[in-house]
């Protein structure tokens, strides 16, 4: 038997971690055809939410984040990726 699952914003905010999320939302932009690193960019610089699609609601998870939290994952795993 088949069940349904509802997918919630709010459940994945609090069981994912940023990195999760950042990766979803990558995802849903390039479902849409996007650039995913130029909207990403685009968002981090100017904090307009425009950049990132409405689609799978990513617009909204992005936004339950903090940009400068993002670039703290971000910058730590280069760091920690490129470290010898």
């Amino acid at each position: 038997m088949k069940n349904t699952m509802k997918f919630s914003v709010e459940d994945y905010l609090e069981n994912g971690d940023h990195k999760d999320i950042l990766l979803y939302v990558y995802n849903a932009l390039e479902e849409k055809g996007y650039n995913p690193v130029n909207q990403l960019i685009g968002y981090l610089i100017s904090g307009d939410p425009t950049y990132i699609t409405t689609h799978n609601e990513a617009r909204t998870m992005i936004k339950k984040i903090e940009r400068d939290d993002i670039l703290e994952v971000l910058i730590n795993d280069y760091i920690e990726s490129n470290k010898k």
